[in-house]
């Protein structure tokens, strides 16, 4: 046994009784009194499969699973050339028809799912050019998405006005906050900024939590209608009829059309001038208004833009669930579709899209394990800070500073 073998022999050692200790008071202390075999039983499975992964990073390390390595490796390559011999347009055709015709084979269970990812793909991408791009810390994000759901809901409700009327002035009360928000907090960085951003995601929240003759409070608001649009009847001739987009194969397609819109407009900011300044605000801000990019103005606009698809999202939501309240924007959800961006990659549209479906979908897919689902996926994510800390699919244009490099 070498000498880096019985580290991770004695790490693996002290972190299974430290999960122990963790462990045993959550499933231990009940009502009826101490128990120590459940927890016994789900700390001895996390054991053995802890067991069996470092024996095989182990034999890894020794050259023992070459065998399997090396073919494997020439296979992955074979593949990673194929994929790059296709053009990007016949993958994003592939995709785009796949999610077409994805509700017409898939029960109510599923597309409901599906609906659920596109939202927080919309909240992820607006949240990535604020943190992937820009490199502001934002943890007060789900402020945005409670101000167009709330919009949306008090026009529907108040002057019954159209979901496509709404949508584009939730964005824009949602840009406003975030000028709000933003202005604030421009002269200020890193752990700074962080906090003040959180401390502004709770005020909207108790604003809508306490704002009784506006937001009706804690109790929300009702009666919120579904979008809803004129097509053709031929009952009693040519006529218009107004129908109401209620099913969620219609709600479906809504989102899709939602979500193509936010990849379209945050490629084009990316690949824009002032996304190429945000990333130079991101690398070094310092540098960057040397060089006479106009921080204070491009940091607002980052903040406002953002919170445009906030906006989007929130006014979808509120006309999916046809009630909106306080609770549905609480700080774990800015957590939330912050873990998206990072788990997927900051900058990176394919890896907030991937991040979404890794947080949203995932626990969904593992329910039948009620009682380990979040332990495992907890576990998962932290593997793959180690192994994978730039994401699931990082962006090509991250900065490295020298000291990264090594």
């Amino acid at each position: 046994m070498t000498r880096g073998s019985s580290k991770a022999w004695i790490a693996l050692g002290v972190g299974l009784v430290w999960f122990y200790l963790i462990l045993w008071p959550l499933m231990g202390i009940t009502p009826e009194g101490l128990q120590f075999i459940p927890s016994l039983v789900v700390w001895l499975k996390v054991a053995a499969a802890a067991f069996v992964l470092v024996s095989l990073n182990q034999l890894r390390t020794a050259g023992a699973l070459a065998f399997i390595g090396k073919p494997t490796t020439a296979a992955w390559t074979e593949i990673r050339k194929i994929y790059k011999k296709v053009p990007v347009r016949v993958w994003i055709s592939v995709v785009f028809f796949l999610a077409l015709v994805f509700p017409l084979t898939t029960g109510r269970y599923e597309k409901d799912v599906v609906i659920n990812v596109m939202i927080y793909v919309c909240l992820g991408l607006g949240l990535n050019i604020v943190i992937g791009l820009a490199g502001l810390l934002d943890l007060g994000y789900i402020a945005f998405y409670g101000v167009g759901a709330y919009t949306y809901a008090l026009l529907s409700v108040h002057f019954q006005l159209s979901f496509w009327l709404c949508l584009p002035v939730a964005a824009v009360f949602a840009a406003v906050s975030g000028c709000i928000i933003g202005y604030p907090t421009l002269r200020m960085r890193g752990d700074y900024l962080a906090i003040v951003t959180l401390g502004f995601g709770e005020i909207v929240r108790l604003i809508l939590n306490n704002w009784m003759s506006l937001t009706n409070g804690p109790n929300g608001i009702l009666g919120i209608q579904p979008p809803g649009l004129y097509w053709p009847g031929f009952s009693s001739g040519l006529t218009l009829e107004y129908i109401w987009l209620k099913k969620l194969n219609y709600l479906y397609y809504v989102i899709l059309a939602l979500v193509v819109f936010t990849i379209i407009a945050v490629h084009r900011l990316n690949y824009s001038r002032i996304g190429r300044a945000w990333e130079a605000i991101r690398e070094d801000e310092t540098a960057a208004e040397l060089m006479g990019v106009n921080t204070f103005t491009l940091k607002l606009l980052a903040y406002a833009m953002g919170a445009v698809f906030g906006g989007l999202a929130g006014a979808f939501f509120a006309a999916r669930m046809r009630f909106v309240s306080p609770e549905s924007f609480t700080f774990l959800e800015s957590a939330m579709v912050l873990s998206m961006v990072i788990l997927g990659g900051m900058g990176s549209i394919p890896g907030v899209i991937l991040g979404a479906l890794a947080l949203i979908a995932l626990p969904e897919a593992f329910r039948g394990f009620e009682l380990y689902r979040m332990l495992a996926f907890g576990g998962a994510m932290v593997l793959m800070m180690i192994f994978r800390p730039s994401g699931f699919w990082p962006a090509k244009r991250m900065g490295q500073r020298s000291e990264e490099r090594g």
